[in-house]
């Protein structure tokens, strides 16, 4: 009688699930997301309001204008302004 041996990776590989794109990337959104809200949240705690609202605005259209940029220039006039 012949045992039917397997490898390690291949038990391994049976047990993981496969993962497909809308899983990734649902994990990955959520977890962005998640992030997203954690920093508006830091950046309204530790700015006064008007400050807040336009870096927020910055983030946000950094994200849509996909240049990181936007938000970069807002954080360094910020900077500039607490020089003077």
């Amino acid at each position: 009688m012949k045992k039917n041996t397997r490898s390690i990776l291949e038990e391994i590989s049976r047990v993981v699930p496969n993962y497909d794109k809308n899983n990734i990337v649902e994990a990955r959104a959520n977890h962005v997301i998640t992030s997203a809200i954690n920093l508006t949240k830091m950046i309204y705690e530790a700015y006064d309001e008007s400050t807040a609202e336009d870096l927020c605005k910055r983030f946000v259209n950094s994200i849509k204008s996909q240049d990181p940029k936007k938000f970069e220039r807002g954080i360094k006039k910020l900077n500039e302004s607490n020089e003077s």
